[in-house]
């Protein structure tokens, strides 16, 4: 993912490690060279970031994401106006399929979810709200990325995850362009090979929906 420099040296810094542990669990040598820093700074940084939350120690001593940051994500999307404006349309949605719903903004090469309903079913998807995902796997992930079906949306099965189908349908805003995802996900063996059939209709009525309320959303 590309970074943001700011003036300020030693924020820079300290996301710089945070990058470095982003996608898993890294020994003080290896975080060294991911960020470029001395071990003394690196390791000074890492320790600060552990005692505010940020990071935290593996068992076997390696620096990894903080639980802090799980809080700060909940709350991050909690504010954020494009998920309550989309809560009505992912209700409907979820109540209409009987799957699980989430809703994914584009985050760099990443992807996030900002909100999500679970199915009612005892089997079923669960995305936390805060998690980053590849852009490059899963239906939401190849909408955000500029893939469209003529239908409206986009369908994928086992490709993020195995066992895994999904329905997916741009957001756009007021120029057309294409600002979140939402989706339907469920196990494969319920939703079929070709979840789109059955859930693709109603994936893009929910888009639809959220987007006409999204001017009102991010100006408010």
């Amino acid at each position: 993912m590309k970074h943001t420099v700011s003036a300020v040296g030693v924020i820079d810094k300290s996301f710089l490690v945070l990058a470095a542990v982003e996608q898993n669990p890294v020994a003080l040598g290896e975080l060294v060279e991911r960020t470029g820093l001395s071990r003394a700074t690196a390791h000074r940084l890492a320790v600060a970031l552990e005692a505010h939350g940020m990071l935290r120690r593996t068992a076997d001593g390696r620096f990894a994401l903080g639980l802090h940051l799980v809080a700060l994500a909940r709350r991050a999307t909690e504010q954020f106006p494009l998920a309550e404006a989309a809560a009505p349309a992912m209700t409907e949605l979820r109540d209409r399929t009987g799957e699980s719903v989430q809703l994914y903004v584009p985050d760099g090469d990443l992807r996030v979810c900002v909100a999500a309903l679970e199915s009612p079913h005892g089997l079923r998807t669960i995305v936390p709200v805060g998690a980053s995902l590849p852009m490059d796997r899963g239906s939401a992930g190849r909408v955000l990325s500029g893939e469209l079906g003529r239908a409206g949306w986009v369908a994928t099965v086992a490709e993020r995850e195995p066992g895994v189908a999904s329905v997916s349908a741009p957001v756009v805003d007021a120029d057309g362009s294409v600002v979140a995802a939402v989706s339907v996900s469920g196990p494969a063996e319920r939703l079929g090979r070709a979840p789109g059939r059955r859930h693709g209709a109603p994936v893009v009525d929910a888009a639809d929906r959220i987007s006409a309320v999204i001017d009102t959303a991010v100006t408010t």
